[in-house]
């Protein structure tokens, strides 16, 4: 790959520190780097490549210079701001915010599900959901074995969703990120409840879902809940599939995925849990098993780095994309 001029906006942040620390993990390469942040966030120091860099106040005119992509991981009205200003001045945009995700002409890629809907016009790709990202890794082997009727997730999503004040929730047994404190508790709603009764949280599950598959004939719920882990986010996913099986069969479709590691031993109680995903860029699956209510349907149980694959390189994977598209 060539070298390539980048930028993190929201550098200084959870996410954004993430991406720089994934970054050069994966050798991206680069040739000039910027890092952008809030006005109360200029003048702090981040570090890529044994080399520190002075973080910049993002301005409207950030982008007047030879920056060719642009990593985003600053809020949804940031992104829409000077997303939209970065990709009019030829900057290639992945944005980590729900901004751009919905929208009919902006793509919204998992790289080991739709890669290919990546076109070399395509100036502003989204992030999905870390929640969905996961789930989605896990779900892609099945949907195109069997076919997917019906899908019913509930999610036990770990706190670093909720940036740093919700972590200082956490270890401090507080309640000033959320109305209840997290610590010793579960909290079912995540972000703000819409007029159905489902939180945005779910219903961006659901409607994500749809477009990653690009089949919006399935019929999807879900129920997100915050519970006191650190890191890691697991999901309960309920599978009504097209096609009848053999236990057997969804077990070797799993095995194909990409990024996708089975565990299922269940008489030795292995199974995927935050502990063996938090630090790392895998999608887990196990507790995998037939529903014996419902026709040709599965439980199983999904676990990832909702930091990692669920933004920051998840983010990096699709810039990779980017480069090998030019």
């Amino acid at each position: 790959m060539k070298k390539v001029n980048l930028a993190v906006v929201g550098a200084t942040g959870l996410v954004g520190r993430k991406i720089i620390e994934v970054l050069q993990e994966r050798n991206f390469p680069i040739e000039n780097f910027y890092a952008f942040a809030s006005k109360k966030s200029a003048g702090k120091k981040v570090k890529l490549y044994d080399k520190e860099y002075i973080v910049e106040e993002l301005t409207e005119k950030s982008f007047d210079r030879d920056i060719d992509i642009a990593l985003f991981s600053a809020g949804a009205s940031v992104a829409d701001k000077y997303g939209k200003i970065a990709a009019s001045k030829g900057v290639k945009v992945v944005d980590n915010s729900s901004n751009f995700r919905m929208h009919d002409d902006i793509k919204l890629v998992v790289p080991e599900v739709n890669p290919n809907v990546i076109e070399e016009n395509d100036m502003i790709i989204a992030n999905p959901n870390c929640s969905t990202i996961q789930s989605v890794v896990a779900l892609k082997p099945l949907y195109d074995d069997f076919g997917i009727e019906r899908i019913v997730y509930n999610t036990y999503q770990a706190v670093s969703g909720g940036g740093k004040n919700a972590l200082e929730d956490l270890e401090n047994r507080t309640a000033l990120k959320w109305k209840y404190p997290i610590y010793n508790n579960v909290l079912p709603q995540i972000d703000v409840f819409t007029e159905n009764g489902y939180t945005k949280e779910e219903m961006k599950m659901v409607d994500e879902t749809h477009k990653i598959l690009s089949d919006y004939d399935i019929k999807i719920t879900a129920t997100a809940a915050r519970v006191p882990v650190e890191n890691s986010h697991s999901i309960s996913i309920n599978v009504k599939l097209k096609k009848e099986f053999e236990i057997e069969d969804i077990f070797n479709s799993l095995k194909k995925g990409e990024n996708l590691v089975l565990l299922d031993d269940i008489k030795n109680e292995i199974y995927p849990i935050p502990d063996i995903s938090n630090g790392n860029d895998l999608v887990y699956v196990g507790r995998v098993r037939r529903d014996f209510s419902c026709e040709n349907t599965i439980n199983m149980w999904v676990v990832a780095d909702n930091i990692r694959k669920g933004a920051a390189t998840n983010a990096i994977e699709i810039a990779e994309l980017l480069l090998k598209e030019e």
